[in-house]
């Protein structure tokens, strides 16, 4: 499969869960994709959202894995 093809599954998944982030002034950014470890940006109100790691796992990481099942880990870099 080419890289260039997994980035865009990765973008539809984020697509996907992105209305539910700005809902919440929230949104989310695709930083790298490294191997099976794919690196997001949460933003806006997600920073300090006291359940952004249950988003993270929940619902991004879980989105991610249903397009892309090769990856493995999703990952928040912060700020």
């Amino acid at each position: 499969m080419r890289k260039s093809n997994l980035k865009d599954r990765i973008e539809t998944a984020l697509d996907e869960i992105r209305p539910f982030l700005e809902n919440d002034g929230g949104d989310i950014s695709l930083i790298e994709i490294k191997k099976k470890t794919v690196k997001v940006r949460l933003e806006g109100n997600c920073i300090t959202c006291s359940v952004n790691q249950m988003t993270l796992k929940s619902g991004v990481e879980m989105t991610i894995k249903k397009h892309a099942p090769e990856i493995e880990n999703v990952v928040n870099i912060g700020y």
